[in-house]
């Protein structure tokens, strides 16, 4: 039977102890949808927006791909982990709507599925700060991880 692994026998939060876990190689991939209004979308040139404040979606990698190396300060229980490689691709899909993807990646003891949901939920809030002035009907549709290998099992969204 599954039980919640931060909450420990007398019901308090506690930090998951991985002293007996395996070290692997562990990747995880997270994905924000952003629908962004016609007029924001009418500035979409080249595969990026330009403002001036710079690049849109240049600036939202760098913002979550240090948004995820920060994970485990901005999520209290989770690891402080010293991430691999972290890469974050944004593209238009077929319903005009912004698809943010991030790829997390170590070799450790513990996931990385936080830290990609971090990554690519921040990327997207900063679509969505940069754009704003354009228009507050931005949506940020979901975010959800979308893959992940390594430790004791797989999961592949369908």
């Amino acid at each position: 039977m599954k039980d919640f692994t931060h909450i420990d026998d007398k019901g308090k939060a506690t930090m998951v102890d991985v002293d007996d876990k395996n070290i692997s190689y562990r990747t995880a991939t997270a994905r924000s949808i952003v629908m962004l209004p016609d007029e924001v979308l009418v500035k979409l040139s080249d595969g990026d927006i330009q403002t001036k404040k710079g690049s849109v979606f240049q600036t939202a990698i760098i913002a979550g791909i240090m948004a995820a190396k920060k994970t485990g300060e901005l999520i209290p229980l989770c690891h402080p982990l010293g991430l691999e490689n972290c890469k974050i691709n944004i593209h238009v899909n077929e319903q005009h709507e912004l698809v943010v993807d991030c790829t997390a990646s170590i070799t450790a003891k513990t996931g990385v599925e936080m830290e990609a949901l971090v990554g690519a939920s921040i990327a997207a809030l900063t679509i969505y700060d940069m754009c704003k002035a354009l228009s507050h009907e931005i949506v940020i549709k979901e975010t959800k991880l979308m893959e992940k290998k390594g430790g004791k099992s797989d999961f592949k969204r369908s």
